[in-house]
Parts: C-alpha cells; sequence; structure tokens
C-alpha cells in the first residue's frame, strides 16, 4: 500500500481555550438605548498541507466566498511546495529532481519561503536547514515505514545536507542545488507561510476578529469581539493532546510550537522524535522537550521553532532576544519554564504546577 506523504506538520499542541458561546457586537442606532447585535462566530474546517485548517471568523461576514478562497490559496501553496508525490507541478519536486544538475524558475510564493529558509538557517547555525529532506527520509518518522537508520547510512547520507548549496537568485527567481541525491523539504516552514496568505485574505475582506488555525500554527486577528485578549493553551508535552499547562494571552499574533511529543518513533523502548539535528543525522537530545514562539507573522515562528529547540536553551533563547517583536516560551524535560525577557505575567501564565517558571536572565 502507497502511503501519501503531506508536508510534515508542527504543533498540534497548541488547544484554543475559548467561549464558543454568543458574542455581541455594539452597533449604532438613531435612539439613546444601545442596541446589541447577535453575532455566533463561523467556522469552517478542511484537511490542507496534511493536516486539519479551520477558519473561525467572529464578524459578520460580508463576502459569502471566503472560506473557499482561503482554502483555495492554501491549496495553492501545498501544490507548489509540497514533496508529495500525488502533485508533479510541485516546484520543490521538480528542484529536488534538477538537484547536482539544471536551476529550476520558481513562483513568487516559493521563492519567498525558500529565502525566508536560508535566512533562518543562516541565523539558527544550520541547525534550521531545509536541505535535510535526504536524512529526514531515511528515518520517515510519522509514517508507517518509520525506522532507526544505521549508522552507516546516516554518515553516508549527512553530506548531502548543507543549504550553503542551495543557490537563489533572486532577479530571476530561480534555485539551484548543486550536489545530486539533495532534497529541500519546507514541511517546516511551509505550513506558516500559508497561515499567513489566510490572514492577509481575511483583512482584506475587512474581518476585524478571527482565527487561522493550520495544523497548530495559529494565528489571531486583533483581540476578541468584546476587546479582551484571545487565550491559547500551551499543551503539555507528558500529557495526552488537548491537556495544557499554561495559557498564552494574544492580541493580532501568532503561536507556533515544536516538541518532542509531536511525532515520534519508538524502537526496543528508545524513543526517537522528529526534530532531527543537521549536525549528526539523529534526534536533538539537549534537555528541551519544547519550544514555542510568538510573533507577528506565523513564516517565522515556523522558521525558528525547529532551530532554536535543536540550539538548546541558551544558544536559542539567545537568538530570540536579538530580534524584535519576538518572543519565546523554552520548557525542558524536567519541566521548568524559560521564557524571553518581553514575556510578562499578562502575556503567559502556567496553569499546572508541576511546571516553574524560572528565573529570567539578569533578573
Amino acid at each position: 500500500m502507497q502511503h501519501r506523504r503531506y508536508l510534515p506538520f508542527k504543533s498540534s499542541g497548541l488547544i484554543l481555550i475559548m467561549c464558543l458561546s454568543m458574542i455581541f457586537l455594539l452597533v449604532g442606532c438613531s435612539d439613546t438605548k444601545t442596541k446589541v447585535k447577535e453575532i455566533e462566530p463561523v467556522a469552517e474546517t478542511t484537511f490542507l498541507m496534511g493536516t486539519v485548517a479551520r477558519i473561525t471568523i467572529y464578524d459578520e461576514i460580508k463576502d459569502k466566498e471566503i472560506f473557499q478562497r482561503i482554502f483555495d490559496r492554501i491549496t495553492d501553496i501545498e501544490h507548489r511546495m509540497t514533496i508529495n508525490d500525488e502533485y508533479p507541478e510541485s516546484e520543490i519536486i521538480r528542484l529536488n529532481e534538477a538537484a547536482g544538475e539544471d536551476s529550476i524558475k520558481l513562483s513568487s510564493d516559493t521563492f519567498f519561503v525558500l529565502e525566508k529558509a536560508k535566512y533562518f538557517s543562516e541565523l539558527s547555525q544550520g541547525k534550521f536547514d531545509i536541505t535535510i529532506g535526504p536524512i529526514v527520509k531515511l528515518w520517515n518518522i510519522g509514517f508507517p515505514d518509520a525506522r532507526v537508520p544505521g549508522k552507516e547510512e546516516i554518515t553516508k547520507t549527512l553530506p548531502l545536507v548543507n543549504h550553503q548549496e542551495l543557490i537563489l537568485d533572486k532577479e530571476n527567481f530561480t534555485a539551484r542545488l548543486t550536489q545530486p541525491g539533495m532534497k529541500v523539504d519546507l514541511g517546516a516552514i511551509a505550513k506558516g507561510y500559508a497561515a499567513d496568505e489566510a490572514v492577509k485574505i481575511l483583512k482584506a475582506a475587512g474581518i476585524q476578529h478571527a482565527i487561522v488555525n493550520l495544523g497548530g500554527n495559529v494565528i489571531v486577528i486583533n483581540t476578541k469581539p468584546d476587546g479582551s485578549l484571545w487565550r491559547l493553551g500551551l499543551q503539555d508535552p507528558y500529557e495526552p493532546r488537548g491537556d495544557s499547562m499554561g495559557v498564552v494571552f494574544l492580541n493580532d499574533q501568532t503561536l507556533v510550537s515544536s516538541g518532542t511529543y509531536e511525532r515520534y518513533l519508538e524502537d526496543n523502548g528508545k524513543i526517537y522524535h522528529h526534530l532531527i539535528d543537521p549536525d549528526t543525522g539523529y534526534p536533538g537530545d539537549n534537555g528541551l522537550i519544547s519550544v514555542s514562539i510568538i510573533t507577528k507573522e506565523s513564516v517565522n515562528a515556523d522558521g525558528l521553532t525547529t532551530g532554536t529547540f535543536l540550539l538548546g536553551l541558551e544558544e536559542g533563547m539567545k537568538v530570540i532576544e536579538e530580534l524584535p517583536d519576538m518572543e519565546a516560551i523554552f520548557i525542558t524535560a524536567d519541566k521548568k519554564v524559560f521564557v524571553t525577557s518581553g514575556i510578562n505575567e499578562a502575556d503567559f501564565e502556567i496553569t499546572d504546577p508541576a511546571y516553574t517558571l524560572q528565573p529570567k536572565v539578569g533578573s
């Protein structure tokens, strides 16, 4: 049986903590009394990019085709960037097939995401590397044929992982992989871009309050209709899906997580998670179990979660602290929680006493 290979996805570990009861908005009226218009949130859900896509709108919807336009846009991005063989028109498939030979002309969408990915590869000292494809394929974690590859296999394949050998030509919108056998895999960043594009469509249509959830890449538009902040639960890495250990409060922001609990392989009693270190070819092992990024654009959060996780606590924190409008929550295996300097009690609250918030650096 042939199994479909979709873009891998991050962070099903974000849980929306919201009351889905009636939302009331004040509207203007001709008399002195305030009239209240009741608006039910409207949501549509589908399956895209190998995961569940859900759009929830908390405003009056004037564009009746808005959900379909969003889903069509995400589908277009998926078809351009997937490594699923069912979509031969994929620009990433064509790029991988031409590795060591030709440059491939790209759409502005794909070129933009590749540029972002290269930037975050450099920023993370190569810990986030979109040419990780050959190593990821060896493990195939998350698929029925997942296995622990032999040391010789990994050693032989590692030279194919090098983001610096992805050559981008911005003037001509082309890309080239210099070595035969190299493979780009945008699964760690394409969903973030697609979620951002969904938000652009919503805002262009005048939507003021909404939530986009693309497989755990969650973006909220502005505040809730009553002016309060959105409350998003942070998955407890040791508990079943849906159990949170804390709450993050957001306003016109995105929250994306990477963790050891998302996808893993168990072999001979040992757990191997899906976050592969490009330097070793093995899952990262540095004491972290989860990293969550809070920022404005989901593509940026996507590009940073994997890299900062694999950098480890100290180096990962340092990267986030040097970036504007970027915050992070790091959770260690012994349930210690570290947050960057811009996060305070109004932004994040631990709800499970088993987890302890650690002092900030310099405090």
